[in-house]
């Protein structure tokens, strides 16, 4: 007679799988949504700006509930919105998933590029491109075409992974008011869907679809966007309430005609030009986000079966009243408790129809971002605005043309923050890129708020010292795609001009303000806990992978955030 039998050595065996399973911290089935929130400028200081002020839900539920890492940042030096999207995208340093900048030049076309163009993708509505006359965002206005896609993205993302562990079943969508904040999260394999400020509409290209889903035409149709026709921004509680409230009116902010600098900042009427851009440079434009994404939630039936499904939401009005007026002002305290409510309108959304033990909810930023020089200084920090002409002067260009004998122009441009050489100059007159490229350099860091201009040859072949801020250079090295010298300003310097436009603050260097995001993971049964140690945006997308065990990104480079993985 067996002392066991073969029925209980089936079951011990099983009650020992599931305890080994609950060690490694999953729960014994997958979340049915992963949804990722990425907020746009969102340095990690400053939702506790505001946190004694906001009700519960949106900022404090992720922050009493979920794993808050502390000190969580960007490895790159680049901190621009795609280069931070498409890290936490694919757990990958720009020099491998290729997204270096909003910008780079092409040096086989000679010509800029904005990083999720696409000639070969046109969008499905003719008329929803970029209008290049009423564009805040120069980046974005640079693009040859209107065409969007993934394609320039040059590693797999944790969305693609998904997809392919999923056999194609897992519903993945990615939503912005950026294309670049839509498309890159929703990855290769996704579906991507971004606010057209030509139309008011919610827009994707023939990448995506053929033709729009009912569900979308139906919410364009609405016109949603005309509900803030004649309305205004104004202040959500009595203005003594805010650290900001007599700083209303700052010298460097950035006056639009018809916005004005002070609230309440009205939006006027839907034939003004420039009312859909007003929009995005308030909370509303988060708000029409959020109303589009739960209608996807809804159309979409996400969460509604046993396969997990993916959801971006990459909320942008902080960062665009961030550049305009400053993370340190009336309106960027205000845009922070309008977001904390549009946060927990969401939460809640997903909790009411998916419950919150079923959905992992991942937050973090692209980047964060500097205060205005002007304020800096007021406290004793040295600020600046860079000129960022001063580079591609007639002056440095005549120094190096006596230097190495020529009359050709030896710059192509400077396209912040790589400095392109002319190869066919340089070619044409036999000279060594090297060579030109150390000169170059020397003499741009003889420029006024210049901290170090660095040669990518002497960064790839550990020809400089091994410091965080030239590793964060070499981390930003794409071959194909970065430029001969990169430009690192001082510390709360920057260039503040947009084609023109000057802004209170621009984002982009490696700077612990531009690095510095939050990273909180909740729901789906995780405990909360504070950590301390620093961490990087890297481990995200591979922290994802790991807790519902798929395979993680092909060029993702981070570590498991264990404490997401460890039993809950």
């Amino acid at each position: 007679m067996h002392l066991f039998s073969k029925k209980s050595i089936f079951l011990s065996i099983v009650i020992i799988l599931v305890g080994v399973q609950n060690s490694y911290g999953q729960s014994a089935a997958k979340p049915k949504l992963i949804l990722q929130i990425t907020v746009d400028q969102l340095r990690a200081d400053l939702p506790g700006k505001v946190m004694d002020r906001v009700p519960e839900g949106g900022f404090k539920y992720l922050y009493n509930q979920g794993i808050v890492y502390e000190n969580a940042h960007h490895g790159h030096a680049n901190t621009e919105t795609v280069v931070g999207h498409a890290t936490l995208a694919t757990g990958a340093d720009p020099a491998k998933h290729g997204m270096i900048g909003n910008i780079w030049f092409d040096k086989k076309e000679k010509r800029i590029v904005y990083n999720v163009e696409d000639d070969q993708y046109p969008l499905l509505d003719e008329n929803a491109g970029v209008n290049k006359s009423t564009e805040i965002d120069p980046t974005q206005a640079a693009a040859s075409t209107d065409g969007r896609s993934p394609t320039a993205i040059k590693s797999s993302t944790f969305s693609d992974e998904l997809a392919l562990s999923s056999n194609g079943k897992s519903k993945i969508f990615g939503v912005s008011v950026k294309d670049r904040g839509a498309i890159t999260m929703a990855g290769h394999s996704g579906k991507a869907y971004w606010f057209s400020k030509a139309t008011g509409r919610f827009v994707t290209s023939t990448y995506y679809y053929d033709e729009y889903p009912q569900w979308v035409n139906k919410w364009n149709d609405l016109e949603k966007y005309k509900n803030f026709e004649n309305q205004s921004w104004e202040l959500s509680n009595e203005i003594n309430s805010y650290i900001h409230g007599e700083e209303d009116d700052r010298p460097f902010e950035t006056e639009f005609p018809g916005y004005g600098v002070v609230f309440p900042h009205p939006y006027g009427g839907a034939d003004n030009k420039y009312f859909t851009t007003f929009l995005t440079l308030s909370p509303a434009g988060d708000e029409l986000t959020l109303d589009f994404a739960k209608e996807l939630i809804v159309a979409e039936k996400l969460g509604e079966d046993s396969t997990t499904d993916y959801l971006s939401v990459s909320f942008s009005s902080t960062d665009y009243v961030g550049h305009v007026f400053g993370p340190s002002s009336l309106e960027a305290e205000d845009n922070l408790l309008r977001l904390d409510r549009t946060l927990a309108d969401l939460i809640k959304f997903v909790d009411d129809r998916i419950g919150l033990k079923n959905v992992l909810i991942v937050l973090s930023a692209d980047h964060g971002g500097p205060d205005a020089p002007d304020r800096s200084k007021a406290y004793g920090v040295d600020a600046g605005y860079f000129d960022m002409d001063s580079v591609d002067t007639l002056a440095i260009n005549n120094q190096m043309r006596e230097k190495f004998n020529t009359n050709d122009k030896l710059i192509s441009g400077y396209f912040h923050p790589y400095v392109y050489l002319n190869h066919d100059a340089v070619e044409k007159n036999n000279l060594d890129a090297d060579e030109v490229s150390s000169n170059l350099a020397k003499e741009l860091e003889k420029l006024n708020g210049i901290a170090f201009a660095v040669t990518t040859s002497d960064i790839i072949e550990g020809k400089v010292a091994n410091t965080d801020l030239n590793n964060a250079v070499l981390r930003n090295y794409n071959p194909r795609r970065s430029g001969e010298i990169y430009i690192v300003m001082e510390p709360n310097w920057f260039v503040n001009d947009f084609d023109g436009l000057e802004v209170a603050c621009t984002h982009g260097s490696p700077w612990t303000y531009d690095t510095s995001v939050p990273i909180i993971f909740a729901g789906n049964g995780i405990k909360h806990k504070k950590v301390y140690r620093k961490v990087e945006t890297i481990d995200v997308s591979l922290t994802i992978s790991n807790y519902i065990h798929i395979k993680i990104p092909n060029a993702a480079s981070g570590n498991p955030l264990f404490e997401v993985l460890e039993k809950k």
